[in-house]
């Protein structure tokens, strides 16, 4: 088996453009059944990679994975929920067994259960708990499970958010979170980094997602405002983030490692 080592120098030997190729490579991005999942999941096709797409709804797992094969990529889809540890490696070792090998997770699945936000004082005590169920313990497991099968040259990928570069108002279990994931992030990188296994973070910023709408509370009508608060004066897309994974992920990003990298328009 070529492993994702093997494809980097295959890679360097031709132009930088080709880097950016992940043909042979198989890739895992968990909650890819809509929004920014969806969006990697693709953007990962569209750049060579077999995609093992995970959510809770079939139905949208179904167009996902019918979307990266139109794309001539090889697709599974698995639902599950990533809060069960069992689920996680069973998903590791599925995608080793039926696509042959594991070179990229992307732990993109998570937000909140819970519609609204909290003054951190107000907070119960289980949602706090639910929030590093949801937004940080799965990306602990899974990168437990992938550093069993993973060759050298593969990655994990953490979707943090802006929220865990500062203070967080009525966000402080996401905050948390997802800060913790920075960090756990770099550790990876140092205790993974002499198997040739990288592992990266990436900070998104303000993406209308249903999730932004329904969770956040916010509105069409906020999002001109939304916007202009970023530097760029745009809000994020999907392919946007995808766009930064891709770079991780391909060879393009071979040296990069421990790094949590702002995926804002300039708004950290």
């Amino acid at each position: 088996m070529t492993s994702a080592a093997d494809a980097a120098t295959s890679a360097v030997q031709g132009s930088l453009y080709d880097r950016f190729r992940m043909d042979g490579m198989v890739a895992v991005v968990t909650g890819s059944g809509r929004g920014i999942g969806r969006g990697i999941a693709l953007g990962l096709a569209d750049c060579g990679a077999d995609v093992v797409v995970t959510a809770r709804r079939q139905d949208e797992i179904d167009a996902v994975v019918g979307e990266v094969r139109a794309r001539g990529r090889r697709a599974l889809g698995v639902p599950g929920d990533i809060r069960d540890a069992a689920f996680v490696r069973d998903l590791v070792a599925q995608t080793v067994r039926d696509l042959g090998r594991l070179d990229v997770w992307v732990s993109n699945a998570g937000g909140s259960e819970h519609h609204g936000t909290y003054p951190t004082v107000s907070m119960p005590d289980e949602h706090w708990d639910a929030q590093l169920d949801l937004n940080l313990r799965p990306h602990f497991v899974a990168a437990k499970a992938c550093a069993e099968v993973m060759q050298p040259g593969s990655s994990l990928i953490g979707i943090s958010s802006t929220s865990s570069l500062g203070p967080a108002p009525n966000f402080a279990a996401y905050g948390a979170a997802k800060a913790a994931m920075n960090h756990l992030t770099r550790t990876l990188a140092v205790e993974l980094g002499p198997r040739g296994i990288r592992a990266n973070a990436l900070a998104v910023g303000i993406v209308p997602t249903e999730s932004l709408r329904t969770i956040g509370g916010i509105t069409d009508d906020a999002l001109p405002s939304m916007a202009r608060s970023v530097p760029l004066g745009r809000l994020g897309e999907p392919y946007d983030v995808a766009a930064a994974v891709v770079f991780l992920a391909s060879p393009a990003g071979s040296w990069v490692s421990g790094q949590t990298l702002a995926v804002a328009g300039g708004r950290g």
